[in-house]
C-alpha cells in the first residue's frame, strides 16, 4: 500500500468498517421500516384483524438490509424467532399461521367489500387482491407440525470415548 500524503486528506469511505453517508441513510431506512413492521406485527398479537406473521416476517427482512444485531436479535428471538428461522430455512410457515392470516383477511377484507357496495369496482378490486394472496399463502409450504428436525452437531462426540 503507498503511503498516504500527509497533506492529503483521507477519504472515510477508504477506512475499513465506515459507511457512506448514502449507506447510513439506507440502513436507518431499513431499520425504520422493520421497526415498523415489528410493532404493527406485536399489535396483530392482540388486534385480530391486523396478521403478525406478515409483518414479522417484513421485519426480519428489513432487518436482513438494515441492521445485523437487529437481525440477530430477532432470529434469535424466543417467540418470533422459529418464525422467522423456518421461513429463512424452509420458506414455510406454521399451519396455524397460515389458517390465521387467511381468516383474519378475509374478515377484514369481507367486511371491508361490503362496506364498499356502493363502489363495484372497488370491492372486486379488493377481492381480487384477497384470492390472491389466498392462492400464494395457500401453496407455501406449511411447517411439520413439531418444526423441522436439527441437525445434530454431536453426531461423532460419543465414537471418540468408545475408542479409549
Amino acid at each position: 500500500m503507498p503511503a498516504q500524503d500527509p497533506d492529503q486528506p483521507i477519504d472515510p469511505a477508504d477506512l475499513p468498517g465506515t459507511l457512506t453517508h448514502r449507506e447510513r441513510v439506507i440502513r436507518a431506512f431499513w431499520v425504520t421500516l422493520g421497526a415498523l413492521s415489528l410493532v404493527l406485527g406485536f399489535i396483530g398479537i392482540f388486534l385480530p384483524l391486523l396478521p403478525t406473521t406478515p409483518f414479522v416476517l417484513l421485519a426480519a427482512a428489513c432487518f436482513a438490509r438494515g441492521s445485523e444485531k437487529f437481525h440477530h436479535w430477532l432470529v434469535t428471538h424466543e417467540r418470533f424467532g422459529p418464525l422467522v428461522r423456518d421461513w429463512q430455512a424452509h420458506r414455510s410457515i406454521p399451519l396455524r399461521a397460515k389458517c390465521l392470516a387467511l381468516s383474519m383477511m378475509w374478515l377484514s377484507m369481507g367486511t371491508t367489500a361490503w362496506l364498499l357496495r356502493a363502489r363495484p369496482v372497488s370491492s372486486l378490486t379488493l377481492l381480487a387482491i384477497g384470492a390472491a394472496v389466498t392462492v400464494w399463502m395457500v401453496r407455501l409450504p406449511t411447517r411439520p407440525r413439531g418444526g423441522y428436525p436439527q441437525p445434530d452437531t454431536h453426531a461423532g462426540a460419543g465414537d471418540q470415548s468408545s475408542q479409549s
